[in-house]
């Protein structure tokens, strides 16, 4: 993270590792070990849950210290703690570091080097990941009731992470249909971002706004209810670039690659 706690202030920032556990259900289990309110429990983003992530909390503990010891448990580790002035808010640290192991995998390293370069020139589809959807995409299916039943109100009505994931799966849709046309890499006219569905006119013309109003028209009942929901209308990039990639042949059928977003 590029911001680095100062050493004093009302807030204790946490460096914690942790492995198959989400960010919410840490956030949560620091809030209960510490005393405090869920809210005074501060993160700058999502990690994914599958993996071995490590990332900043802060606790909020006005005039209070803290023996960390009480807030050992076994689905983290704390790495380091710090003081600091300010609670720690999404969008707060400038990305992410990924380390991947592909095992069983086999291919030409020179075709991968080259695919490698032009992913990190050029971009990659800029998709939302399967864990937005739930499990066996129990978040869309939940959506489609919401939506079904005019409920699908905002996060104020307790359904925030299925307006969520109703939105990503359109701009999933579009990327998808951009793909398939040969047109992701369409950058004039706004064609550089794809939806996040709400309320107010899409300022993408030209092909690539007929091209959305075709992939979303047969799905004007969610898109109805996005905008009713208190959303309003976004745009996201269709691509994302991965920064200071590397790989490197750990053994003869395993490939480590490491990369920031």
């Amino acid at each position: 993270m590029d911001l680095k706690p100062s050493g004093e202030g009302e807030h204790l920032w946490l460096n914690i590792s942790k492995r198959d556990q989400n960010t919410t259900w840490v956030a949560g289990l620091l809030a209960k070990l510490a005393g405090v309110k869920r809210n005074d429990v501060g993160f700058c983003g999502l990690k994914d849950r599958f993996a071995v992530t490590s990332q900043w909390f802060s606790l909020y503990l006005p005039g209070r210290d803290l023996d960390l010891s009480c807030l050992k448990h076994d689905d983290f580790q704390i790495v380091s703690a710090a003081r600091h002035t300010k609670k720690l808010r999404r969008g707060m640290h400038q990305g992410n570091k990924f380390q991947i192991i592909l095992r069983d995998f086999s291919v030409d390293a020179t075709a991968l080097q080259d695919r490698l370069n032009v992913i990190q020139k050029c971009g990659m589809p800029n998709y939302f990941g399967e864990q937005r959807f739930g499990h066996q995409g129990n978040n869309l299916r939940e959506a489609q009731a919401l939506i079904s039943a005019d409920k699908l109100k905002g996060n104020r009505h307790g359904t925030g992470l299925y307006l969520s994931a109703a939105r990503s799966w359109l701009f999933n849709l579009v990327v998808e249909k951009r793909i398939s046309e040969n047109q992701l890499y369409q950058t004039s006219e706004g064609g550089d971002t794809g939806p996040l569905w709400g309320r107010g006119r899409s300022p993408v013309g030209g092909v690539i706004g007929e091209m959305e109003s075709h992939v979303l028209a047969p799905w004007h009942d969610w898109c109805y209810a996005l905008e009713h929901a208190g959303l309003t209308q976004q745009r996201r990039s269709v691509l994302v670039r991965p920064e200071n990639i590397v790989s490197d042949w750990i053994e003869r059928d395993q490939l480590k690659l490491q990369f920031s977003l």
